[in-house]
C-alpha cells in the first residue's frame, strides 16, 4: 500500500473537517499506520492517543451476533429458534414466527425504539425515559415491547436496534450472565482485548474519550445526556483501535467461532442496497462486486460518536476509524478505502 499517499490524503481531510479521534491501518497483521488527532477531553486538553477508548455505537452489533453464533455452535439454541421459546415477554403484538435469524438480519418486522426510517434525533428518546435509568437491557423493553409490528416477518430489511436488544436478552437468558460480562469473557478476552468494555457514562475509566456534539455557532457540549448511561447489545461499547483490529484478527482466524460458524456469520443474507450491491450478514455489512465479497464492515453513529471499521479480504487489510464527534469518521474512512482499493 502507498502509505505516503494515505498519510497525505488523510491529513488533508482531517484538517478540513477538524477530525477528532484515532485511526489504524493493518495488513497481514502488520501495522501500517496509526495516528490520532484532537482531544479526548476538551476541558482538560487531554489529547487522543493510540490507547484511547472510543464509543463505537452500533458498531458492536457484531459482538452480539458473534455471541449468538457461539451459543448456536454450543447447541444451546439454533438460528431457527423462535423468539417466544427464549423470552416470555410480554410482547402482545409480536408475530410468534419471529426467529433468531430474523432478528440477526433485521428482517423480524418488529417495532424499533429508535426507528431510523422515521426518526433523526436520538436525544428525543430520553425526554420521557430518563437516560440515566438505562443501565440494563431490560430497561429498553418499555420503549417497544407493547407496540404493533412494523412489517410482516421476513418482508424486507429494516435496520432495527430493538431486535438486537432482544438478542442480548437471549444471550443473558442462556448464559445466566449479564450481557456485558458475557462479551468480556467470551469475545474480548479471547481476542486479546485489554481495554474494551461496556462502560457507564457516569463512571468512564481512564483514557476514555468523551463524546462531543458541536453546534454551528462554534459552541459544544458533551453527549452525557444524549445516550443511555450504559450501552448494550444494540450499541455502546468502547474500544481502542488496536482492540478493534484484534477483533477482526480473531474473527477471521476462527478464534471466536469455528470456521463453519464464522462463514455463517459472514454470509450475505439480505440485500440492503441494490445500487451498491450491499448486503447484511449477522451483525455485519458486506459489500460485493461481481459476486465477489470486497469488504466486511461495521459502523456506528450516536451523538458525539462516529465509527467505521472494515476488513478487505482480497488484500487482508483492516481499517479502524474512531471519532469522539458526531461526524467525521466516514470521510476519513473513505479516503483510506479509496487508497486501499486503488492500490
Amino acid at each position: 500500500m502507498k502509505m505516503s499517499t494515505v498519510n497525505g490524503n488523510v491529513k488533508v481531510i482531517m484538517k478540513e473537517i477538524d477530525f477528532s479521534g484515532t485511526i489504524l491501518v493493518k495488513q497481514h497483521d502488520q501495522l501500517l499506520q496509526q495516528f490520532s488527532y484532537g482531544y479526548a477531553n476538551r476541558t482538560h486538553e487531554v489529547l487522543n492517543n493510540a490507547q484511547t477508548r472510543f464509543g463505537i455505537a452500533s458498531g458492536c452489533k457484531l459482538f452480539t451476533a458473534i455471541a449468538i453464533c457461539q451459543l448456536v455452535e454450543k447447541g444451546q439454541l439454533s438460528f431457527e429458534t423462535k423468539l417466544t421459546e427464549m423470552l416470555t415477554g410480554p410482547f402482545p403484538y409480536f408475530d410468534p414466527t419471529i426467529t433468531i435469524h430474523h432478528l440477526l438480519t433485521h428482517t423480524a418486522g418488529i417495532p424499533d425504539y429508535f426507528d431510523e426510517e422515521i426518526m433523526d434525533d436520538f436525544e428525543e428518546l430520553w425526554i420521557k425515559q430518563p437516560m440515566y435509568l438505562m443501565r440494563r437491557l431490560r430497561d429498553f423493553l418499555p420503549l417497544f415491547q407493547n407496540e404493533p409490528m412494523k412489517l410482516p416477518v421476513g418482508e424486507r430489511f429494516h435496520y432495527n436496534n430493538a431486535g438486537y436488544i432482544l438478542l442480548g436478552l437471549v444471550v443473558e437468558t442462556i448464559s445466566k450472565m449479564e450481557f456485558a460480562d458475557y462479551i468480556a469473557k467470551h469475545i474480548f478476552r479471547k481476542a486479546g482485548n485489554t481495554h474494551s468494555g461496556y462502560f457507564e457514562l457516569d463512571a468512564l475509566p481512564v483514557n476514555t474519550a468523551i463524546g462531543y456534539i458541536d453546534a454551528a455557532d462554534g459552541n459544544w457540549r458533551t453527549n452525557s445526556y444524549s445516550l443511555p448511561v450504559k450501552g448494550g447489545s444494540d450499541g455502546g461499547a468502547f474500544v481502542t483501535v488496536e482492540d478493534m483490529s484484534r477483533i477482526w484478527n480473531a474473527l477471521m482466524n476462527f478464534k471466536l467461532l469455528s470456521e463453519p460458524y464464522t462463514k455463517r456469520l459472514l454470509k450475505p443474507y439480505i440485500n440492503t442496497d441494490e445500487e451498491y450491491d450491499r448486503f447484511y450478514g449477522y451483525g455485519i455489512w458486506i459489500d460485493q462486486m461481481n459476486d465477489e465479497i470486497t469488504k466486511y464492515h461495521v459502523m456506528g453513529y450516536d451523538p458525539g460518536v462516529s465509527f467505521h471499521s472494515a476488513y478487505y479480504p482480497k488484500n487482508q487489510v483492516e481499517t479502524v476509524v474512531c471519532s469522539n464527534k458526531s461526524e467525521g469518521a466516514f470521510r476519513v474512512f473513505k479516503v483510506l478505502e479509496q487508497t486501499i482499493l486503488n492500490d
